[in-house]
């Protein structure tokens, strides 16, 4: 396939030649029309495509299933657990592959979710749907698969979920009655099943810090082996010179950090009516470490965050209202940045990358963060997965 006069965000106009799934070339545009095989891009702007790598497609889109009343954390974990008793496999399945697609629609070409391990006599529903979906997505979209072990979990149970193909141990340590004790027992469920690790990591405001007692434990594991945190709300609280241990710890785990904007806004500082904290990260001081930094969307309208489009545009543009990054910065965030957290090769408009690319009708990167046009074309390993064409007419061009 090739892609003709295509915008990059430096401004140049290109075409772009596939291959293999990957980039083959990207050579000035020529502005001829399109021919077999052959995308005409003019007015698109052409972008490596945002990968998540933090969702939660088991509990998406249950919002209006649930009614859940608005609120904290705590109040998230008791509404869920409530209805997570009555879903069935099925059901699971249905919702999870309608986020799925809403994210791939959007531009979305890879996707790290968590999924509970539930309580009652069949813990496995979750993790079964999920493992349908990912079979499902095949060749349309990369979905990786973390248990989400609660403190309550017992090990033999994340031991099944990884006997069924779940990719990746997770869990959320800071709400364990030891949150260390309840860390190092996932870490070595992981280190005996030689796979990586992605943990729920210091989601909330107070407490005691445990990302780097994380980082140090993961230290001596195989370059190749993921391991990174999520949410690390508490960091985003400390004074700096409380981090400068921590982030040294995580550069040398090499680990990645994965903020949650648009859910951790919602969930964090209830408490706190007047000046009420963020719940973001440390962004700027992660990032100048030098320390591989990712976001996601997390909870999609569901007990832990009502809204979302599924959208890596509405992630990167939180990122530049509550985290004060760049633009740039925000979206290598939900792609480079992401990417690399996944374990994925790069993806973008130069030779050699993976051809998971995203056409957004924008003039500029500013403007396809901003307007976040659904106007899009995503493409997959070269070939187009998604497309979604707009009209839009006002009164006032009659007047112009």
């Amino acid at each position: 396939m090739r892609l003709l006069n295509a915008t990059l965000p430096d401004q140049h106009v290109v075409d772009v030649g596939l291959r293999g799934g990957l980039v083959e070339e990207v050579v000035p545009a020529q502005g001829r029309t399109a021919g077999e095989d052959e995308l005409d891009l003019s007015g698109y702007l052409l972008l490596p495509a945002p990968a998540d790598p933090h969702a939660h497609l088991d509990k998406a889109l249950s919002w209006d299933v649930i009614s859940p009343p608005m609120g904290d954390l705590g109040l998230a974990i008791d509404s869920w657990r409530v209805h997570s008793r009555t879903m069935s496999t099925e059901s699971i399945a249905e919702r999870a592959t309608a986020a799925a697609e809403l994210m791939l629609r959007n531009g979305t070409t890879a996707v790290r979710t968590h999924v509970d391990i539930l309580t009652g006599p069949h813990p496995m529903r979750g993790v079964e749907a999920l493992i349908e979906l990912r079979e499902r997505l095949s060749g349309i979209m990369d979905l990786q698969i973390t248990a989400l072990a609660g403190p309550d979990a017992p090990d033999e149970t994340i031991h099944q979920a990884l006997d069924l193909g779940v990719d990746l141990v997770g869990g959320a340590p800071h709400l364990a009655a030891e949150p260390l004790r309840d860390l190092d027992r996932l870490l070595a469920i992981a280190e005996k099943r030689c796979v990586g690790a992605d943990i729920h990591t210091d989601e909330g405001l107070y407490g005691e810090p445990t990302l780097e007692h994380f980082a140090k434990a993961v230290q001596a594991w195989p370059s190749d082996r993921i391991r990174s945190a999520g949410h690390c709300v508490r960091q985003g609280t400390l004074p700096a010179e409380d981090l400068t241990a921590t982030i040294e710890a995580v550069k040398q785990a090499g680990m990645g950090i994965i903020s949650l904007p648009i859910t951790n806004l919602y969930l964090q500082g209830w408490d706190q009516p007047v000046s009420t904290p963020r719940g973001l990260t440390a962004l700027r001081a992660f990032l100048d470490a030098g320390v591989t930094v990712a976001a996601g969307a997390d909870n999609l309208r569901d007990p832990f965050n009502p809204v979302g489009r599924g959208d890596a545009l509405e992630t990167a543009s939180l990122l530049v209202t509550a985290g004060h990054l760049s633009v740039q910065e925000a979206y290598h965030a939900v792609s480079d940045g992401a990417r690399d957290v996944l374990g994925l090769p790069r993806a973008g408009v130069f030779a050699g990358a993976a051809a998971d690319l995203l056409a957004i009708r924008a003039g500029s990167l500013g403007e396809a963060v901003a307007a976040a046009s659904p106007d899009r074309i995503v493409l997959y390993r070269g070939a187009v997965v998604a497309r979604t064409s707009v009209v839009s007419t006002t009164a006032l061009e009659d007047r112009r």
